[in-house]
């Protein structure tokens, strides 16, 4: 049996090297490769410092904020009045704060008291007169309840307003502050949260007052209504008083202007038969 013949490589470089033609075909593509990666390195270090440095930017806070920035607002006063006759005390007390069961025993002591008619009375006299006299004590009660309304609504807000004052104080101290914990981002959103949430109540305070204030706005309007409509039934009742006047008036005029004709024409009959 034959055996195959070894057949001995020959270099194709000097020095004992063989050249292997894939082997570098695939060395340069490996090299290709990497100098891409290289670039797709060199291109996120330069965005990674980009960002790196604009965050250090965003890190930094105008210094010495207080004073160029800080205000004096106006603070909040205390209701003052005088108390002569001692019936304004409570009420001051309770537009001060003292609290809604306060609002109204104070209103209640500063006021003339309302006497209402009973319904016998109501009863007795002209419906038209009874009828104003509803509308007037309608309009009295109301205004007491709109005015007890606004009173407990200046007493809750001047109740709150030495803690609102100290939180709004808190917020300008932590925005004006140097501190970098209060001043990263997280920090700045909360403060902005408190912020907004401030607005809102303050917000919600100012539309109280104004529901307030709509309030006597209607009441004026109704007291005004009120006015108007009595004004205008007491002239249709005294066109309607005067017209049945006329009526009844007109029968008379004529039965005199009947006898003053009769006795024209009788007159020189009755001289003629009266004479002796």
């Amino acid at each position: 049996m034959d055996h195959p013949v070894p057949i001995a490589s020959e270099a194709q470089l000097g020095g004992g090297i063989v050249y292997d033609p894939t082997n570098y075909q695939n060395a340069i593509l490996r090299y290709q490769q990497l100098q891409q990666h290289l670039a797709e390195l060199q291109k996120n270090v330069a965005k990674v410092t980009a960002q790196l440095n604009l965050a250090l930017q965003m890190s930094q806070y105008i210094r010495n904020m207080p004073a160029r920035y800080r205000a004096a607002f106006s603070q909040w006063r205390a209701f003052t009045s005088g108390d002569v006759y001692g019936n304004t005390t409570r009420w001051i007390a309770a537009v001060n704060g003292g609290g809604p069961q306060t609002i109204s025993p104070a209103y209640q002591q500063a006021i003339v008291p309302f006497l209402a008619y009973n319904q016998a009375v109501l009863g007795s006299i002209n419906p038209a007169d009874a009828l104003h006299l509803r509308s007037v004590g309608a309009s009295l009660q109301l205004a007491d309840g709109a005015n007890v309304s606004a009173l407990t609504t200046v007493g809750n807000i001047r109740a709150n307003a030495q803690t609102v004052q100290q939180q709004i104080a808190n917020l300008e101290q932590d925005s004006f502050s140097g501190d970098a914990g209060l001043n990263s981002e997280v920090s700045v959103l909360n403060k902005i949260n408190a912020s907004g949430m401030l607005s809102l109540r303050t917000l919600q305070d100012a539309n109280n007052l104004r529901i307030a204030e709509l309030e006597q706005q209607v009441l004026q309007s109704k007291q005004q209504r009120d006015s108007d409509a009595a004004n205008l039934n007491f002239a249709m009742q005294v066109h309607q008083q005067a017209r049945k006047t006329s009526h009844r008036l007109t029968p008379i005029s004529a039965r005199a202007s009947a006898a003053i004709g009769s006795r024209s024409t009788r007159g020189p009959e009755r001289e003629d038969t009266e004479k002796p």
